[in-house]
Protein backbone atom coordinates (compact mmCIF):
# COMPACT_ATOMS: atom_id res chain seq x y z
CA UNK A 1 0.00 0.00 0.00
CA UNK A 2 1.31 3.44 -0.94
CA UNK A 3 2.02 5.61 2.10
CA UNK A 4 -0.21 8.66 2.28
CA UNK A 5 1.46 11.97 3.06
CA UNK A 6 -0.59 14.70 4.70
CA UNK A 7 -0.20 18.38 4.02
CA UNK A 8 0.47 20.82 6.86
CA UNK A 9 -3.14 22.05 6.67
CA UNK A 10 -4.47 18.48 6.90
CA UNK A 11 -2.27 17.71 9.90
CA UNK A 12 -3.43 20.89 11.68
CA UNK A 13 -7.07 19.98 11.01
CA UNK A 14 -6.61 16.45 12.41
CA UNK A 15 -4.84 17.80 15.48
CA UNK A 16 -7.64 20.32 16.06
CA UNK A 17 -10.30 17.60 15.84
CA UNK A 18 -8.39 15.37 18.26
CA UNK A 19 -7.95 18.23 20.73
CA UNK A 20 -11.71 18.95 20.70
CA UNK A 21 -12.47 15.26 21.26
CA UNK A 22 -10.16 15.19 24.30
CA UNK A 23 -11.78 18.31 25.72
CA UNK A 24 -15.28 16.84 25.26
CA UNK A 25 -14.23 13.58 26.93
CA UNK A 26 -12.90 15.42 29.97
CA UNK A 27 -15.93 17.74 30.09
CA UNK A 28 -18.24 14.71 30.35
CA UNK A 29 -16.50 13.79 33.61
CA UNK A 30 -16.63 17.29 35.10
CA UNK A 31 -19.28 18.49 37.52
CA UNK A 32 -21.44 21.53 36.74
CA UNK A 33 -22.56 24.10 39.31
CA UNK A 34 -26.06 22.58 39.40
CA UNK A 35 -24.74 19.05 39.83
CA UNK A 36 -22.37 20.28 42.52
CA UNK A 37 -25.24 21.61 44.61
CA UNK A 38 -27.18 18.34 44.24
CA UNK A 39 -24.37 16.14 45.50
CA UNK A 40 -25.20 14.53 48.84
CA UNK A 41 -22.91 14.60 51.86
CA UNK A 42 -20.93 17.46 50.33
CA UNK A 43 -18.14 18.36 52.73
CA UNK A 44 -16.55 21.74 53.45
CA UNK A 45 -13.93 23.33 51.22
CA UNK A 46 -10.51 22.08 52.32
CA UNK A 47 -6.97 22.03 50.94
CA UNK A 48 -5.40 19.05 49.20
CA UNK A 49 -2.67 17.94 46.80
CA UNK A 50 -3.06 16.18 43.46
CA UNK A 51 -1.35 12.81 43.98
CA UNK A 52 -2.34 11.14 40.71
CA UNK A 53 -3.78 12.71 37.57
CA UNK A 54 -5.95 10.59 35.27
CA UNK A 55 -7.08 13.48 33.06
CA UNK A 56 -10.82 13.38 33.69
CA UNK A 57 -10.38 12.52 37.37
CA UNK A 58 -7.68 13.00 40.00
CA UNK A 59 -6.65 11.44 43.28
CA UNK A 60 -6.41 14.05 46.03
CA UNK A 61 -4.55 13.74 49.32
CA UNK A 62 -6.43 15.63 52.01
CA UNK A 63 -4.39 18.11 54.03
CA UNK A 64 -6.88 19.12 56.70
CA UNK A 65 -9.20 17.79 59.40
CA UNK A 66 -10.25 14.14 59.30
CA UNK A 67 -9.29 13.95 55.63
CA UNK A 68 -5.58 14.60 56.28
CA UNK A 69 -3.29 11.95 54.79
CA UNK A 70 -6.13 10.07 53.07
CA UNK A 71 -6.53 9.68 49.29
CA UNK A 72 -9.85 10.52 47.59
CA UNK A 73 -10.95 10.19 43.97
CA UNK A 74 -12.39 13.47 42.68
CA UNK A 75 -14.13 14.92 39.65
CA UNK A 76 -13.20 18.37 38.38
CA UNK A 77 -15.57 21.30 38.61
CA UNK A 78 -16.75 22.54 35.21
CA UNK A 79 -14.45 25.19 33.68
CA UNK A 80 -11.69 24.41 36.18
CA UNK A 81 -8.28 24.88 34.58
CA UNK A 82 -6.37 21.62 33.87
CA UNK A 83 -4.66 20.01 36.85
CA UNK A 84 -1.35 18.17 37.03
CA UNK A 85 0.32 16.07 39.69
CA UNK A 86 1.69 18.28 42.44
CA UNK A 87 -1.04 20.91 42.16
CA UNK A 88 -2.42 22.25 45.42
CA UNK A 89 -6.19 22.52 45.27
CA UNK A 90 -9.39 23.26 47.15
CA UNK A 91 -11.77 20.28 47.13
CA UNK A 92 -14.96 19.02 48.76
CA UNK A 93 -15.67 15.53 49.99
CA UNK A 94 -18.70 13.73 48.53
CA UNK A 95 -19.94 10.17 48.04
CA UNK A 96 -18.91 8.27 46.02
CA UNK A 97 -16.53 10.78 44.41
CA UNK A 98 -15.44 14.20 45.64
CA UNK A 99 -15.06 17.40 43.64
CA UNK A 100 -12.12 19.75 43.07
CA UNK A 101 -13.49 23.29 43.06
CA UNK A 102 -10.37 25.47 42.71
CA UNK A 103 -6.64 25.36 42.04
CA UNK A 104 -4.15 27.33 44.11
CA UNK A 105 -1.39 29.29 42.39
CA UNK A 106 1.70 27.30 41.40
CA UNK A 107 5.21 27.98 42.65
CA UNK A 108 6.60 26.35 39.51
CA UNK A 109 5.47 24.51 36.40
CA UNK A 110 7.33 21.72 34.66
CA UNK A 111 6.56 22.06 30.95
CA UNK A 112 6.97 19.66 28.07
CA UNK A 113 5.89 19.84 24.42
CA UNK A 114 2.83 17.72 23.61
CA UNK A 115 2.69 15.68 20.34
CA UNK A 116 1.57 18.85 18.55
CA UNK A 117 4.46 21.00 19.74
CA UNK A 118 2.50 23.04 22.29
CA UNK A 119 4.08 23.44 25.73
CA UNK A 120 1.91 21.97 28.47
CA UNK A 121 2.49 21.55 32.22
CA UNK A 122 3.14 17.97 33.35
CA UNK A 123 3.92 18.63 37.03
CA UNK A 124 3.57 21.52 39.47
CA UNK A 125 5.40 22.90 42.51
CA UNK A 126 8.63 21.04 41.70
CA UNK A 127 11.91 22.57 42.88
CA UNK A 128 14.47 19.94 41.77
CA UNK A 129 15.04 17.98 38.54
CA UNK A 130 17.25 14.93 39.07
CA UNK A 131 19.02 14.01 35.82
CA UNK A 132 19.78 10.29 36.07
CA UNK A 133 22.42 8.57 33.95
CA UNK A 134 24.28 5.28 34.28
CA UNK A 135 27.97 4.75 34.98
CA UNK A 136 28.14 2.12 32.23
CA UNK A 137 28.17 2.34 29.32
CA UNK A 138 30.35 5.44 29.63
CA UNK A 139 28.11 8.53 29.85
CA UNK A 140 28.63 11.40 27.42
CA UNK A 141 28.61 15.04 28.43
CA UNK A 142 26.83 16.07 25.23
CA UNK A 143 23.70 14.16 26.27
CA UNK A 144 23.92 15.32 29.88
CA UNK A 145 24.20 18.92 28.71
CA UNK A 146 20.97 18.56 26.73
CA UNK A 147 19.13 17.57 29.89
CA UNK A 148 20.76 20.39 31.84
CA UNK A 149 19.73 22.95 29.21
CA UNK A 150 16.13 21.70 29.31
CA UNK A 151 16.12 21.83 33.12
CA UNK A 152 17.62 25.33 33.23
CA UNK A 153 14.97 26.51 30.76
CA UNK A 154 12.33 25.44 33.32
CA UNK A 155 13.98 27.62 36.01
CA UNK A 156 14.10 24.52 38.24
CA UNK A 157 17.39 23.54 39.90
CA UNK A 158 18.92 20.40 38.33
CA UNK A 159 21.15 17.84 40.03
CA UNK A 160 23.06 14.91 38.55
CA UNK A 161 22.59 11.33 39.76
CA UNK A 162 24.95 8.71 38.35
CA UNK A 163 23.49 5.27 39.01
CA UNK A 164 25.27 1.87 38.89
CA UNK A 165 28.41 3.56 40.20
CA UNK A 166 29.60 0.29 41.74
CA UNK A 167 29.87 -1.22 38.25
CA UNK A 168 32.85 0.95 37.30
CA UNK A 169 36.17 -0.83 36.87
CA UNK A 170 39.65 0.64 37.04
CA UNK A 171 39.66 1.26 33.27
CA UNK A 172 36.43 3.32 33.23
CA UNK A 173 36.79 5.10 36.54
CA UNK A 174 39.26 7.89 35.56
CA UNK A 175 37.10 9.11 32.64
CA UNK A 176 33.88 9.08 34.64
CA UNK A 177 35.58 10.71 37.63
CA UNK A 178 36.79 13.55 35.39
CA UNK A 179 33.30 13.94 33.91
CA UNK A 180 31.78 14.30 37.37
CA UNK A 181 34.53 16.68 38.47
CA UNK A 182 33.79 18.90 35.46
CA UNK A 183 30.13 19.27 36.45
CA UNK A 184 31.00 19.91 40.08
CA UNK A 185 33.34 22.66 38.86
CA UNK A 186 30.43 24.23 36.98
CA UNK A 187 28.47 24.18 40.25
CA UNK A 188 26.08 21.23 39.98
CA UNK A 189 25.31 18.80 42.79
CA UNK A 190 26.49 15.31 41.83
CA UNK A 191 25.47 12.06 43.55
CA UNK A 192 27.20 8.73 42.86
CA UNK A 193 24.79 5.93 43.77
CA UNK A 194 23.76 2.35 43.16
CA UNK A 195 20.11 1.34 43.44
CA UNK A 196 21.09 -2.33 43.69
CA UNK A 197 23.79 -2.14 46.40
CA UNK A 198 22.67 1.03 48.17
CA UNK A 199 25.95 2.88 47.60
CA UNK A 200 25.46 6.63 48.07
CA UNK A 201 21.69 6.34 48.63
CA UNK A 202 21.80 7.87 52.12
CA UNK A 203 23.34 11.09 50.79
CA UNK A 204 20.76 11.26 48.00
CA UNK A 205 17.89 10.59 50.43
CA UNK A 206 19.07 13.38 52.75
CA UNK A 207 19.20 15.84 49.84
CA UNK A 208 15.80 14.92 48.39
CA UNK A 209 14.20 15.08 51.86
CA UNK A 210 14.10 18.87 51.56
CA UNK A 211 12.55 19.08 48.10
CA UNK A 212 9.84 18.05 45.64
CA UNK A 213 11.70 16.38 42.80
CA UNK A 214 11.25 14.64 39.46
CA UNK A 215 13.60 12.11 37.83
CA UNK A 216 14.47 12.40 34.14
CA UNK A 217 16.84 10.43 31.94
CA UNK A 218 17.10 7.86 29.19
CA UNK A 219 15.54 4.43 29.43
CA UNK A 220 17.70 1.81 31.12
CA UNK A 221 19.59 4.10 33.50
CA UNK A 222 17.66 2.79 36.51
CA UNK A 223 15.16 5.54 37.34
CA UNK A 224 12.48 3.07 38.44
CA UNK A 225 14.97 1.13 40.56
CA UNK A 226 16.07 4.32 42.27
CA UNK A 227 12.48 5.34 42.96
CA UNK A 228 11.70 1.92 44.44
CA UNK A 229 14.83 2.14 46.59
CA UNK A 230 13.88 5.59 47.84
CA UNK A 231 10.25 4.57 48.43
CA UNK A 232 9.68 0.79 48.52
CA UNK A 233 5.91 1.34 48.45
CA UNK A 234 6.14 2.96 45.01
CA UNK A 235 6.18 -0.33 43.12
CA UNK A 236 3.34 -1.73 45.23
CA UNK A 237 1.17 1.34 44.72
CA UNK A 238 1.75 1.32 40.96
CA UNK A 239 0.82 -2.36 40.82
CA UNK A 240 -2.36 -1.76 42.79
CA UNK A 241 -3.43 0.97 40.39
CA UNK A 242 -2.74 -1.18 37.34
CA UNK A 243 -4.72 -4.10 38.76
CA UNK A 244 -7.81 -2.03 39.51
CA UNK A 245 -10.24 -1.41 36.67
CA UNK A 246 -12.11 1.10 38.79
CA UNK A 247 -9.25 3.26 39.97
CA UNK A 248 -6.60 2.29 37.51
CA UNK A 249 -7.71 3.88 34.25
CA UNK A 250 -4.85 5.23 32.17
CA UNK A 251 -2.33 3.99 34.73
CA UNK A 252 0.32 3.40 32.08
CA UNK A 253 0.47 7.15 31.47
CA UNK A 254 -0.64 8.48 34.85
CA UNK A 255 1.86 10.45 36.93
CA UNK A 256 2.01 9.99 40.67
CA UNK A 257 3.44 11.83 43.66
CA UNK A 258 5.21 9.72 46.28
CA UNK A 259 6.19 10.75 49.78
CA UNK A 260 9.75 9.56 50.35
CA UNK A 261 10.52 7.58 53.49
CA UNK A 262 13.03 10.12 54.84
CA UNK A 263 10.99 13.16 53.81
CA UNK A 264 10.46 15.09 50.61
CA UNK A 265 8.24 14.25 47.64
CA UNK A 266 8.97 12.65 44.28
CA UNK A 267 6.79 12.91 41.17
CA UNK A 268 7.12 10.03 38.72
CA UNK A 269 5.56 10.50 35.31
CA UNK A 270 6.17 9.01 31.86
CA UNK A 271 5.64 12.52 30.50
CA UNK A 272 8.72 13.93 32.22
CA UNK A 273 11.21 11.08 32.10
CA UNK A 274 12.85 12.36 28.94
CA UNK A 275 13.42 15.90 27.81
CA UNK A 276 14.26 17.38 24.44
CA UNK A 277 15.69 20.77 23.49
CA UNK A 278 14.02 21.01 20.07
CA UNK A 279 11.45 23.48 21.42
CA UNK A 280 14.06 25.87 22.82
CA UNK A 281 15.32 29.05 21.21
CA UNK A 282 19.01 29.75 20.56
CA UNK A 283 18.93 32.21 23.48
CA UNK A 284 17.51 29.57 25.85
CA UNK A 285 20.14 27.06 24.77
CA UNK A 286 23.12 29.31 25.41
CA UNK A 287 21.59 30.56 28.66
CA UNK A 288 21.30 26.91 29.74
CA UNK A 289 25.09 26.81 30.07
CA UNK A 290 25.14 28.58 33.41
CA UNK A 291 28.87 29.36 33.45
CA UNK A 292 28.51 31.19 30.09
CA UNK A 293 26.17 33.80 31.55
CA UNK A 294 28.78 36.26 32.93
CA UNK A 295 30.38 36.48 29.47
CA UNK A 296 27.28 36.80 27.30
CA UNK A 297 26.95 40.19 25.64
CA UNK A 298 30.68 40.92 25.90
CA UNK A 299 31.74 39.67 22.47
CA UNK A 300 33.07 42.25 20.00
CA UNK A 301 30.31 41.45 17.49
CA UNK A 302 26.65 41.40 18.51
CA UNK A 303 25.92 38.45 16.19
CA UNK A 304 28.90 36.42 17.39
CA UNK A 305 28.39 32.67 16.81
CA UNK A 306 31.15 31.72 19.27
CA UNK A 307 32.92 29.67 16.65
CA UNK A 308 36.16 31.35 15.48
CA UNK A 309 35.24 35.03 15.71
CA UNK A 310 37.84 37.52 16.88
CA UNK A 311 37.28 38.89 20.39
CA UNK A 312 34.69 36.24 21.28
CA UNK A 313 34.17 36.45 25.04
CA UNK A 314 33.42 32.74 25.37
CA UNK A 315 36.53 31.65 23.46
CA UNK A 316 38.59 34.02 25.60
CA UNK A 317 37.04 32.54 28.75
CA UNK A 318 38.02 29.05 27.57
CA UNK A 319 41.61 30.21 26.96
CA UNK A 320 41.69 31.66 30.49
CA UNK A 321 40.36 28.46 32.04
CA UNK A 322 37.05 30.01 33.10
CA UNK A 323 34.95 27.77 30.81
CA UNK A 324 35.62 24.11 30.06
CA UNK A 325 36.45 23.51 26.38
CA UNK A 326 34.12 20.50 26.23
CA UNK A 327 31.18 22.63 27.34
CA UNK A 328 31.73 25.20 24.59
CA UNK A 329 32.07 22.39 22.04
CA UNK A 330 28.87 20.75 23.32
CA UNK A 331 27.07 24.08 22.91
CA UNK A 332 28.23 24.29 19.31
CA UNK A 333 27.17 20.70 18.60
CA UNK A 334 23.72 21.17 20.13
CA UNK A 335 23.15 24.39 18.21
CA UNK A 336 24.23 22.71 14.98
CA UNK A 337 21.81 19.82 15.55
CA UNK A 338 19.03 22.34 16.16
CA UNK A 339 19.76 24.01 12.85
CA UNK A 340 19.65 20.65 11.06
CA UNK A 341 16.25 19.84 12.56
Amino acid sequence: MTKRYLSKRQKERIQSIQARRRERAIAKKSVSEEELENLTQLGPEIRGTVITNFGAQVDIEGLEDQYSGQIYRCYLRTNLEPLVTGDRVIWRYAEPVGVVVARESRNSELLRPDPYGKLRPVAANVDRIAIVFAAKPTPYSNLIDRYLIAAEAQNIQPLLVINKFDMLDDHDYPDVKQLLKDYQTVGYEVFCVSASSGVGMKQLQDYLALHTSVFVGQSGVGKSSLINRLQPQANILTGELSASTDKGMHTTTASRLFHLENGGDLIDSPGIREFAVTNLTDEQIIDGFVEFRPFLGHCKFRDCKHQTELSCALIKAVDEGKILPVRLQNYRNILASQDEQ
